[in-house]
């Protein structure tokens, strides 16, 4: 494996080529090795990199595939959704051009390239550098890693800056984490008061999880609607040059592209990727050459739609019906949304550049010469587009069209399984199953469940709309309210992550909301003309999410009032005669302290117990991945006779539990890695077992000559000992002579604890899981009891079982059942 490379890879005498070929050179070789060696590889980079212009260029080039290709297809549909009844005046072009050019200079550009794209979490999207430059080979950037943009990536940022989140399972030891960032807040200051103010009440914590969940579900919803619009707008082309074609001719063969692009999802983006990137650079550069050809041809005075003062002629003269013409502008910025789901395959520079220098100005060619053209020929507002390219390359960019609308229909739907991952993460969705489509790249899933609901809805408003202008509404509907959404969200961010002072935070506010506003204003107006369509697919999402979530925070809420304490435990043995039966039991719970209830509903119908219990919980933080070598914690409970340990396996949103993780075997390591560890620590002749500073300095060396020899496989621990569980029982405590079993023999406690355990786990590892019926309370109102003993029983029934996430053995697998009342 090469050596990790650092972004302070410079010599005072290397070149800037030196160094780009000794970063090709290097990761190259690291192509054919293991996905968690180059996991591994990725996760070390935390720092910041500094890049030279030719690397940028490169991965300005790369970026094309994946980040622009659904913002870059707009101009297939925007005029005729701008004027669906035909247009009147040619001033009515320069107006509504004046405003695509607006629009595109403060959303995309302003807001979101050059603000919000700089609250992906952690800088994922910065911090790529190196891994990156692989592809500048293989050419495949596509779904290298999971998106660490889009709001569940800002909500992730806001609840480790703030107590916001609803199931208050973090550790402070979880803070230690390379990935967990977070500055601390003066007192008294405006940050503060923010933090105190959202943190004060329960329903604000509430409020802002439900304007995130608003905003996830209609970038669901945008994964439905995009590949629809994208797909039936480029195959209208076909009916140019045959007129008399019939519409629903061009359905069926954007339906058949529909399902074609559906079907190959399981196969991964690894083997076709590397053409993403060349089929949107030479869409942008059709559009671009054919809008100057336009310009050239037909009227070269739209240039004056530069000026702002024809906006306000443009409403002046239109009225009701200009105001109600922006959500056929708004198409015009759709894909920007995108953008900022994408940032975490990119450097920021490098999307910057794309931007700026290329799609932008690419983006106003288009337009202005579709404006130019239409000027002259208004009978052809519905299809501007194609009647206005030159009949030479008429059907080259028919099918360069066709491919880009593919691209960035992929984009869209890859998009769409990373915020489900994200979502079953924070505990808002249903646990769906997720295969990674690549062994060599980290980060390639596929949801196959949600592929086909997917594909089902997008084919259904296809089939259903037939035309762009209802499906352009529905669309514009969902882009602007995941906008609106962003803006609440990066004030907090502006406000509790990067501490802007608060008129920065106000008139960024104001700006925005002004804008969005103003097209919400505009697409609400038309929810009778397919705008209902992403607000019902919402609704249903939303409910989906929030009875989840609300199950999911009640259920753990369940588990910590329940918790067994460990006084009761002591006095089991005795009083129920306990046996300690060969092998290894790991009770699973959400618990990361205490314990489960389970346990004691297990040993009372069934008073034995494995030799040595590990209670495992395995639980998700609001970070992007945990480093393999921080993910377990490990701790033991009780004294030494008791044989019984917790083991904490933390996961970031971006982290997935693959089959080949063998998660029981690393757990072993970890816990081996432990004992050994604490046996060390005992050897040391002053060693007291319940001395808490001799054991916390203990720690603390162990932990410092851990990160200096890089050691994958040491187990990172938060104590030696629970000790809020274990100090109620000293060694010279009566209590200690109480076991669980009276079968121990002096030898035995004697007996290497490290060969115990293997032989142990040699005999046999039964995994205990609680199996749970949730029921609402008697009494409770008629919406919760439908929402709890129907909607969450049905999602519980269609959703994953732990077991199979974790890839546990049918017949190691021992469920206990209980019941949960909310």
């Amino acid at each position: 494996m090469a050596e990790r490379v650092e972004a302070s890879v410079t010599d005072g005498e290397s070149t800037i080529e030196e160094r780009d070929r000794e970063l090709m050179r290097e990761f190259e070789e690291g192509l054919d090795q293991p996905m968690d060696e180059e996991a591994d590889m990725l996760k070390d980079m935390h720092g910041e990199k500094s890049f030279s212009m030719l690397m940028l260029l490169r991965l300005s080039f790369q970026s094309l595939g994946i980040v622009y290709g659904d913002l870059g297809t707009s101009p297939l549909y925007v005029f005729y959704n701008t004027f669906p009844d035909g247009i009147d005046d040619s001033e009515d072009v320069i107006g509504a051009l004046s405003l695509i050019i607006y629009s595109l200079l403060l959303i995309p550009l302003i807001k979101y390239v050059f603000i919000v794209c700089k609250a992906n979490d952690n800088g994922q999207g910065k911090l790529l550098k190196s891994l990156i430059i692989v592809f500048n080979q293989t050419g495949l950037v596509y779904t290298q890693c999971l998106c660490a943009g889009g709001t569940l990536a800002i909500y992730s940022l806001l609840c480790r800056h703030g107590n916001v989140n609803l199931i208050p399972n973090q550790q402070r030891s979880d803070e230690d984490l390379t990935t967990y960032s977070r500055t601390s807040v003066a007192e008294g200051s405006f940050a503060a008061k923010t933090k105190k103010w959202l943190e004060s009440r329960h329903s604000k914590k509430r409020a802002l999880l439900v304007i995130v969940l608003i905003g996830t579900c209609m970038m669901i919803g945008d994964g439905i609607l995009t590949p629809a619009i994208s797909v039936l707008s480029a195959t209208g082309g076909i009916r140019v040059n045959n007129p008399k074609m019939s519409s629903d001719i061009v359905v069926l063969v954007s339906v058949i592209l529909l399902i074609g692009l559906f079907s190959m999802q399981h196969y991964g983006t690894d083997k076709v990727g590397w053409l993403f990137a060349p089929i949107v650079l030479i869409w942008f550069l059709f559009i671009g050459t054919t809008g100057i050809y336009n310009i050239c041809k037909h009227d070269t005075s739209v240039l004056k739609a530069f000026s702002p003062k024809y906006i306000y002629l443009y409403f002046k003269r239109r009225g009701r019906d200009g105001w109600i013409s922006l959500g056929g502008i708004l198409l015009s910025i759709t894909g920007t949304e995108a953008l900022f789901a994408d940032i975490s395959y990119f450097p920021l520079q490098a999307i910057q550049l794309a931007f700026t220098l290329f799609v932008f100005p690419c983006l106003l060619l288009a337009y202005c010469g579709q404006a130019a053209f239409l000027v002259n020929h208004k009978e052809h507002y519905k299809d501007a587009f194609y009647a206005s390219i030159p009949e030479s390359v008429y059907w080259p960019m028919l099918i360069v069209a066709t491919g880009a609308a593919i691209v960035g229909s992929q984009a869209t739907i890859s998009g769409t399984y990373s915020i489900i991952k994200q979502a079953v993460s924070h505990g808002c969705f249903p646990r769906v199953k997720i295969v990674h489509t690549s062994k060599k790249f980290l980060g390639q899933i596929y949801c196959p469940d949600i592929n086909w609901i997917l594909m089902i809805g997008c084919i259904t408003v296809t089939a259903s709309f037939k035309n762009q202008t209802e499906i352009g509404n529905a669309y514009g509907t969902a882009v602007v309210v995941v906008m609106l959404v962003t803006t609440l969200l990066m004030v907090l961010t502006m406000l509790l992550v990067w501490r802007r002072h608060w008129i920065f935070v106000l008139v960024f506010a104001i700006l925005s909301l002004v804008v969005e506003l103003s097209y919400f204003s505009a697409v609400i107006l038309k929810v009778n003309e397919g705008g209902w369509v992403p607000l019902m697919i919402a609704a249903i999402s939303l409910l989906v999410m929030f009875v989840w979530n609300y199950v999911t925070v009640k259920k753990y809420e369940f588990e910590v009032h329940s918790r067994v304490s460990m006084s009761w435990i002591l006095g089991l043995g005795p009083s129920l005669g306990l046996v300690r039966v060969p092998g290894i039991g790991l009770i699973h719970s959400e618990l990361a302290s205490g314990v489960p209830r389970i346990f004691s509903h297990f040993i009372t119908n069934l008073p034995a117990i494995h030799s040595v219990v590990v209670f495992v919980c395995v639980k998700n933080l609001p970070v992007y991945t945990v480093p393999e070598e921080e993910r377990f914690l490990v701790k033991r409970i009780g004294p030494k006779t008791f044989r019984m340990f917790r083991c904490v396996a933390r996961y970031g949103y971006k982290d997935l539990h693959r089959k080949d993780d063998d998660f029981e075997n690393k757990l072993f390591d970890n816990l081996f890695s432990f004992v050994q560890t604490e046996t060390m620590m005992e050897s040391d002749s002053n060693y007291s077992p319940y001395s808490f500073n001799h054991r916390q300095e203990s720690r603390d060396e162990l932990i410092r000559n851990n990160n200096n020899n890089h050691n994958k496989n040491m187990v990172m621990f938060s104590s030696m000992v629970d000790y809020t569980e274990s100090a109620i029982v000293p060694a010279d405590s009566p209590h200690s002579a109480m076991s669980f079993s009276q079968n121990y023999t002096v030898e035995e406690e004697e007996e290497d604890e490290l060969e115990f355990l293997k032989i142990c786990k040699e005999t046999g590892v039964v995994h205990i899981m609680g199996n749970t019926v949730v029921k609402a309370r008697k009494g409770s109102l008629v919406p919760k009891k439908i929402a709890i003993n129907y909607v969450y029983r049905f999602l519980a029934k269609m959703c994953r079982a732990n077991s199979a996430i974790l890839h546990v053995p049918h017949e190691a697998l021992l469920n206990v059942g209980q019941i949960c009342y909310v």
